[in-house]
């Protein structure tokens, strides 16, 4: 008999089913057990398992971490500044550091804009320098490569040059060209609107009906396309014919701009050159363009930041300044010139104390982590290792070895280039010729290397037009390509292209396009040295054996690894601009670059990522890959196993580990899948442990895994299609939008732009124009219909055009839940959209769907990234399994499904719940169609049900996958032998065909059951499955913080918690008279005593609590108050009124918040509630209508003053902690007239850790409900997170906790079951058990629920209730026992654990 495991692996569980399978004719084969392991995901990956909501990226909470990272840091920062001016004697430690007293907003701004020229008192000069310490400037750790944050502007003597001589761009340049110069500079925004403004305002006196003000305002922030597009009506523009060409046109346009100053123009010149300026505007537009242009600002003024801001405000106190960023270096600049200034007045400004505010606190900049040790190992340069880990001493393995290298490295281009030229094949379609690039003369295949190498990627007719000296090559449209496109050198692509510049610049230069790669280079080689440039830049040898000594590489490796600058100093800002300084004065000083040519090598962006082989793999490799040998064939030659098959030998006697390793927390990158994995591990393990080490273990992978070599080839296929369209599509974005080199997200914006042709470009929201001038621009946005918190689907059947402004009102929405709410009224107008536009073509299924896609409908199977998942996750169990198992098979979900219809196990599931579901009423009959007697019959459904609300049919799949035979996979995948004799496997698969399949009786060939009686034996099997969930029950993790230090190494211990802290923020906490009496008795807490409103109430309950030692439970106990009464007025107190705690957030006016009257109730403001109900009342009850388009159909609260109401306070949780006390604007703690701190900042803390059940002295139950806030402060205070002695003075008895996911056996009268009266561990019992088995789902305040074990579905039906779901308090537990279910099912501890 052969054991054998199978398993079905998702992304949030794993079906397992363990078989003996029968190798002889005298065995039989039988299920040994079956199972199934549920791992729900956690808040940490942002998944919500209970309303089936697909996994999200965490883009968010890094976003949200990133800034609490950069506030803690600042608050240090602010710590250390105040420390040391104190331990200096510049202030006292009362010292006020804000702004005290009436009208002092800008007093500290003031005081810096003075600090920089006259004394200040040192009380103030320590507010600058905190003033400072806020806001230091941007740097950046990178350089610039995206279209928004544009290019830095580094021409800062230039800009000096025209500000003393008064000139513009357009005649600085023109000057240029008539000295013969070609190199044209870069010019700063503000210059470049200042000669437009300069022409425009010249030409208006002899246009002034044609440029208006209208106009102008049209033409601002236009490329160059858009502006003559705008300009041609007005104009009248024919079209001139121009005689000029090249240099001479060129010339003639800056001729032109200089005359545009003083001189009429005619209006078609004028145009030429408003689009010119416009065009040179936008190159230079952007984040970091206009970060340039306030530094230039600065320079030219002679002012400090501090100045130039104060100066903003002296002129207008409104004057928003959140978004006005300089450079770093400008606040180094001021830093100085103030420390400067205030030395001269103060002596214990100390040059010591200036480095150490300086360089140590306020401009201190950590160098970012290297990343090398994310960076993959080479797969043929690495293995693994033995290593004794410090912190606990256990032996354990890492992988060690070689590194890869960067995409972008001079060695990997080439060898990409060569591996891509021997695979490189041209047929000719009319003489079926071939060309096999491999096969060719060595000479030739190094000249086509050549090309590649300089150009970058090359078409096949330009490698067919190399080919035509050696072959008579004839049309190049019938000759055909296995390459859309052949990849070349693209890093040097792009630094020749600046090498082409720079001799153009130069007055050197062939015609680049007519010369052949050696010429060029033999060129450059001749010129460069005159130029002052290293010419050895040009030579790269692969094989050289110091090949990173060489200048080619070392140029790479610069702008490759370069860092930004820590200071610079005013010759170098001169010389070398604001960014890059350090990088510029390298390329100018080691390789000989000018400085204006040290400028576009910085801004030359380099891809980042890397392939998957080390430096010392590729040079291997490479010479074989010269020497015309495929991949495959290089690998071997250089002994490496490429595809790391292994030989009959090699399987046999290689040597397998006893059991699985846990994988180290972060060894993948993917946090879900080393999750998942992890808990395979832990349950195959168990079963190691439990029944043996299997023989084999058999898995399934995801359906698309898989393809055959003509699906693989149709991919490729659609690749090179999709190549070819976005070419067009750039050509076209060229010529219509003057955009040079379009991005991916162009094309993407261009095409959604063309489906929206069919409406007249008008956007599906909101129907609104969508011009094609503004589609590059930053008022349109490209939106995903479902956002991608909700599901991480980037595909472009989840995008459209949309305007920011709707985008961003649309929010984290759902398209359709975005118009439901917003644009209630518009929501049939909406729908009609998009089915139309689906109906006539223009939309696909899928998109339609998208758009007509509520939240509550994304289904299970719409996940995309769960199915990616799925597929890693095989793929890596894969992996893993091998170095355990002699034999591991993957199978496929399409070869799982025919073998489970053969074996008659598709309505085993349904036939399972079937009784149960018909019980409670839940079944229907339809009429089918009888396909053999063609006659209708009844058949008993389940409503509203799949088998996969059933977590057993992961185990169904699991026990079809364990009896999935390697015959089975290839009879499958080989069907056609069957039928083709002439095949050469014909014989192999007929032999299957007798071994594994027969005829049932409907004459219908099948696959033969893996044994007799198997449906009914599977079934039992599955009626016995307990599920087993994954519980959370840590609440924090152990982290050791690794930082060295001079004498090694400093180890600290922190505790992170293992979720969310707490929920939403709470804004203020107030009182308000409840509306009802509450009675005195024992449940009316000590908390209650102090809210009554009556002074003279209180003070009698207060007074009476005291005599019983504050136990209120003791104090108001009916008993109690009977013999001792509180008397008022000679009367006892029965009944009180008192104050309740109200809790305050702030939500958003729409139906999704406002839904019922119960959340208008809610609403603390009277005023604002009034209103609401009067609006409700106006749309006769309609809370959709009523609260949907607020901003065209507003809530007024005073119509008159335009006060509308768009959010408002409502009453939050009950439970709630304060995380601040309350501080004045000096730091200062405020206390109540009791002397008491008070709290502020309140958060709910509705994120339950357990309940605690107890039972008291007369049998009843009691709990305590702890968050996880206190659970976490708990254990960090070192005390035990379950308090089994709470109230124990009450004589209260611990009796069980309840955590999420944790499972309960409970009583059932009516089957006469009790879980006290049998014996839950004897695995017999298992199938009754299972009927009564349930999980914590959720639970509050004495409201608990619970789920059947067996559901998936988390509805609360209230038909299902009691059956597949629970809801009880206290009374309701009574009598239900937890148990506690290993991984593999088995409960293995009853009560408390």
């Amino acid at each position: 008999m052969k054991k054998v495991l199978g398993l079905d692996l998702g992304t949030n569980s794993i079906g397992w089913a363990l078989v003996n399978e029968a190798e002889k004719k005298d065995e039989a084969s039988q299920i040994i057990k079956l199972g199934v392991r549920v791992n729900p995901l956690t808040v940490d990956e942002k998944t919500n398992f209970e309303k089936g909501r697909p996994l999200s990226t965490n883009a968010d909470r890094t976003l949200k971490r990133g800034m609490r990272r950069n506030l803690q840091r600042y608050k240090q920062r602010r710590e250390n500044l105040i420390e040391i001016l104190i331990k200096n004697g510049i202030i006292q430690k009362d010292t006020p550091l804000t702004e005290v007293g009436k009208g002092t907003t800008y007093q500290t701004l003031s005081l810096r804009a003075k600090a920089a020229r006259d004394k200040i008192e040192l009380e103030d000069f320590a507010k600058v320098l905190l003033a400072i310490n806020k806001k230091r400037g941007y740097k950046s750790s990178r350089k610039a490569s995206n279209d928004e944050e544009g290019q830095p502007i580094d021409g800062m003597a230039i800009a000096k040059e025209l500000y003393e001589r008064n000139i513009t761009p357009g005649q600085y340049v023109l000057e240029l060209l008539e000295k013969d110069k070609k190199y044209i500079p870069d010019f700063y925004r503000s210059d470049l609107k200042q000669e437009f403004n300069a022409i425009w305002n010249n030409q208006k006196a002899f246009y002034p009906d044609i440029l208006t003000n209208e106009l102008y305002k049209e033409l601002e922030g236009k490329n160059k396309s858009q502006t003559w597009s705008i300009c041609q009506k007005p104009f009248g523009i024919v079209g001139i014919k121009r005689t000029a060409k090249g240099k001479e046109k060129n010339l003639e346009n800056f001729q032109w701009r200089a005359q545009g100053l003083s001189e009429k123009l005619d209006l078609e010149h004028l145009a030429i050159i408003l689009q010119e300026i416009n065009n040179s505007i936008n190159q230079s537009s952007g984040y970091l363009g206009a970060i340039s242009d306030r530094s230039k600002r600065l320079y030219l003024n002679k002012e400090t930041v501090g100045e130039n801001l104060y100066s903003q405000i002296a002129k207008n106190p409104h004057t928003s300044l959140k978004n006005q960023v300089f450079y770093r270096q400008d606040y180094l600049d001021e830093f100085e010139q103030i420390w400067e200034t205030q030395s001269k007045f103060h002596r214990q400004l100390t040059e010591e104390l200036k480095k150490d505010v300086r360089d140590v606190i306020i401009f201190y900049q950590r160098k970012l982590k290297s990343q090398k040790s994310s960076i993959s190992f080479c797969q043929f340069e690495s293995w693994e290792q033995e290593y004794v880990e410090k912190e606990t001493g256990k032996t354990k393995k890492r992988t060690v070895g070689r590194r890869v290298i960067p995409k972008s490295s001079p060695l990997f281009q080439e060898f990409k280039i060569w591996q891509n030229l021997n695979h490189l094949v041209f047929i000719n379609s009319e003489t079926n010729e071939t060309i096999e690039v491999k096969e060719l003369d060595q000479e030739i295949r190094q000249e086509i290397f050549d090309e590649l190498n300089l150009r970058g990627d090359l078409s096949p007719n330009d490698l067919l037009k190399i080919l035509k000296s050696e072959f008579k090559i004839g049309k190049l449209s019938d000759w055909k390509c296995n390459f859309e496109k052949i990849e070349g050198n693209r890093t040097n692509a792009a630094l020749y292209n600046i090498y082409q510049k720079i001799s153009d610049f130069e007055g050197y230069g062939v015609d680049w396009k007519k010369a052949d790669a050696g010429k060029i280079n033999k060129e450059l080689k001749a010129t460069f040295p005159e130029i002052g440039i290293d010419a050895s830049v040009l030579d790269f040898d692969a094989e050289k054996d110091d090949f990173t000594k060489q200048s080619s590489y070392q140029l790479w490796h610069l702008l490759y690894s370069a860092e930004e600058d820590d200071k610079i100093s005013e010759d170098e800002k001169l010389i070398y601009g604001n960014s890059s300084v350090a990088l510029k004065k390298k390329l100018h000083q080691k390789f000989g670059f000018k400085p204006e040519y040290a400028t576009m090598l910085s801004n030359m962006s380099l891809k980042t990522d890397h392939a998957n082989l080390s430096a010392k793999a590729i040079r291997k490799i490479l010479p074989h890959l010269k020497d015309g040998h495929l991949y495959s064939e290089a690998c071997s030659l250089a002994r490496y196993n490429h595809s790391r098959s292994l030989t009959g030998e090699e399987l046999a006697n290689r040597e397998l580990k006893p059991k699985l390793e846990l994988l180290k927390k972060n060894s993948l990158r993917n946090p879900v899948v080393e999750k998942i994995l992890n808990q395979m591990v832990n349950l195959v393990n168990q079963l190691i442990d439990t029944y043996g080490k299997p023989d084999a273990i058999r898995i399934e992978l995801a359906r698309e895994l898989k393809k055959s070599a003509k699906e693989r080839a149709d991919m490729t296929k659609g690749i090179a299609d999709a190549t070819r369209r976005n070419d067009e599509i750039k050509k076209i974005i060229r010529q219509k939008s003057g955009i040079p080199n379009p991005t991916k997200s162009d094309v993407v914006r261009y095409r959604l732009w063309q489906e929206l042709e069919p409406r007249g470009h008008k956007d599906l929201f909101t129907d609104t124009y969508i011009p094609l001038e503004k589609i590059f621009s930053s008022e349109i946005d490209i939106e995903h219909i479902i956002p991608k918190a909700l599901l991480f689907d980037d595909s472009f059947s989840n995008k459209t055009l949309s305007y920011k402004s709707v985008n961003l009102k649309k929010g984290n929405r759902t398209a359709l839940d975005f118009i439901a709410q917003d644009y209630h009224s518009k929501l049939e107008d909406y729908t009609k959209r998009v089915e139309t536009m689906y109906k006539d073509g223009h939309i696909s299924k899928g998109k339609r769907n998208k758009l007509l896609m509520a939240l509550v409908d994304i289904p299970d199977g719409f996940i995309e990234r769960d199915l990616r998942n799925s597929q890693y996750i095989a793929r890596k169990a894969k992996q893993m399994l091998f170095e355990v198992f002699p034999e591991v098979i993957a199978t496929t979900g399409s070869i799982t499904d025919k073998l489970r219809e053969d074996w008659d196990l598709i309505n085993v599931m349904k036939e399972l719940n079937l009784p149960k579901y018909r019980a409670l009423g839940l079944t229907e009959f339809e009429e089918r169609l009888d396909k053999g007697t063609e006659e209708l019959f009844k058949h008993e459904v389940i409503k509203d049900w799949t088998k996969r609300n059933d977590q057993r049919h992961h185990a169904m799949d699991a026990l079809t996958v364990a009896f999935t035979t390697h015959n089975h996979i290839q009879y499958i995948n080989n069907l056609n032998a069957r039928r083709d004799s002439a095949l050469d496997n014909h014989p192999i698969i007929k032999n299957i065909e007798n071994l594994i399949t027969e005829i049932n009786p409907k004459g219908k060939r099948i696959f033969k059951p893996p044994m007799e009686r198997f449906r009914e034996n599977a079934k039992a099997h599955i009626e016995s499955i307990l599920i087993s969930f994954k519980n959370k029950n840590k609440v924090v993790t152990k982290n050791v913080n690794i930082t060295k230090t001079k004498n090694g190494e400093n180890r600290k211990v922190h505790l992170t918690p293992r979720g969310q802290l707490h929920k939403e923020s709470i804004y203020g906490k107030s009182k308000r008279p409840m509306d009802k009496l509450i009675s005195l008795n024992d449940k009316f807490s000590t908390k209650q005593a102090s809210l009554i409103i009556n002074s003279n109430e209180k003070e009698a309950v207060l007074e009476h609590l005291k005599k019983y030692q504050g136990i209120s439970e003791k104090a108001f106990d009916s008993k109690t108050l009977r013999k001792d009464p509180i008397l008022i007025n000679e009367q006892p107190l029965k009944q009180v009124k008192v104050f309740e705690e109200v809790f305050t957030i702030r939500k958003d006016i729409n139906p999704e918040n406002f839904k019922t009257l119960k959340h208008l109730d809610k609403i603390v403001d009277e005023g604002v509630k009034q209103a609401m109900k009067t609006r409700l009342k106006e749309y006769n009850g309609d809370f959709k209508t009523a609260f949907s388009d607020l901003d065209k159909n507003p809530i007024w609260l005073n119509e008159e003053k335009g006060i509308s109401i768009k959010r408002t306070k409502i009453t939050g949780v009950s439970n709630a902690e304060a995380l601040h006390h309350a501080k004045d604007h000096l730091g200062k703690i405020l206390k109540d007239k009791n002397d008491n701190e008070i709290p502020v900042d309140y958060i709910s803390t509705g994120n339950n850790h357990h309940v605690a059940i107890y039972k008291d002295k007369d049998g009843n139950l009691h709990e305590n409900v702890v968050s996880f806030f206190e659970a976490v402060e708990k254990v960090n205070q070192g005390l035990p997170i379950i308090d089994k002695n709470y109230n124990a003075h009450l004589g209260w008895g611990f009796q069980f906790t309840m955590k999420q996911n944790e499972m309960f056996v409970f009583p059932n009268v009516e089957a006469g079951f009790n879980p006290l009266e049998i014996d839950l561990l004897d695995k017999k019992n298992q199938k009754e058990i299972s009927q009564h088995l349930f999980r914590v789902q959720k639970f509050t305040i004495k409201d608990y629920f619970f789920r059947h074990h067996l559901e998936t579905n988390v509805e609360n039906n209230p038909e299902n209730k009691n059956v597949t779901w629970k809801r009880e308090g206290l009374s309701g537990i009574e009598g239900i026992v937890k148990v506690r279910i290993n991984h593999i099912g088995e409960i293995v501890e009853v009560g408390e654990y």
